[in-house]
């Protein structure tokens, strides 16, 4: 399976601090944000890699991480994505890099505790479809949010006014090689984006979507006050280690 960190975006909900850098090479605690997300990957035993970056700072992901080589790896792919189209646009770029194999993808933003590895293995033996990760949150109604019923998804709903469950799709994504044809029939939310909920939700509606439950803690650190939550978390704790 492939690897693929979406850390585009212009990050203005981090504003001032993302006027000259990209969001993603923001410090969490004592490492680059970007830092976190690429060694879930590693961590879950997934060696091929791309990032897909943006903006003006996208050469800096080069000039910090190069080959990998502090990560144990022999090579990083990078590729830009042009504005901002959502994250389904930006996954869209990784369609070559993924060459018809099975892809984790990653939302550059993302701080977990924990290993991924049981679920990615869990999806490399899955036929067909998708798989997403789940936590139970305070704040349900940031998120993507499902409605389960039985051990069923029927449905994800998109920063839900009156959420359905308690738990947040997090931003980690396993797929087939079929999302990319899925993105390609998307329309452009009320946002001007093509949203990955809309890829999940098609997963549902062909009966090949699952799940697993994330454990230890999560946060996305997009916003300040998640971005400080994150940087105590993990200077309490720790998260993958490197």
């Amino acid at each position: 399976m492939k690897g693929v960190i979406l850390a585009g975006g212009l990050g203005t909900r981090l504003y001032p601090l993302t006027k000259i850098t990209n969001k993603h090479l923001l410090p969490v605690h004592d490492k680059p944000m970007i830092y976190y997300p690429l060694q879930a990957l590693v961590n879950a035993g997934i060696r091929d890699i791309l990032i897909v970056t943006g903006g003006n700072n996208a050469g800096d992901f080069l000039r910090l991480l190069g080959n990998g080589k502090e990560f144990g790896l022999q090579h990083i792919n990078y590729t830009y994505q042009e504005g901002e189209g959502g994250i389904a646009a930006a996954l869209d770029l990784a369609e070559y890099f993924s060459k018809g194999q099975k892809i984790c993808v990653v939302l550059g933003d993302n701080i977990i505790e924990t290993n991924i590895r049981r679920a990615v293995q869990a999806f490399e033996k899955q036929e067909q479809g998708a798989m997403i990760m789940l936590k139970e949150v305070t704040d349900a109604h940031r998120f993507g949010v499902p409605e389960i019923r039985g051990e069923r998804i029927v449905r994800i709903e998109e920063k839900p006014k009156v959420p359905p469950s308690n738990y947040a799709v997090i931003g980690i994504y396993m797929y087939d090689p079929d999302v990319f044809r899925i993105i390609k029939t998307l329309k452009p939310s009320h946002r001007g984006e093509l949203e990955i909920t809309d890829v999940n939700n098609e997963y549902i509606r062909r009966g090949t979507l699952t799940y697993d439950y994330l454990e230890g803690w999560w946060t996305d650190a997009g916003t300040f006050d998640s971005l400080l939550r994150a940087s105590n978390l993990v200077a309490e704790s720790g998260a993958n280690k490197i």
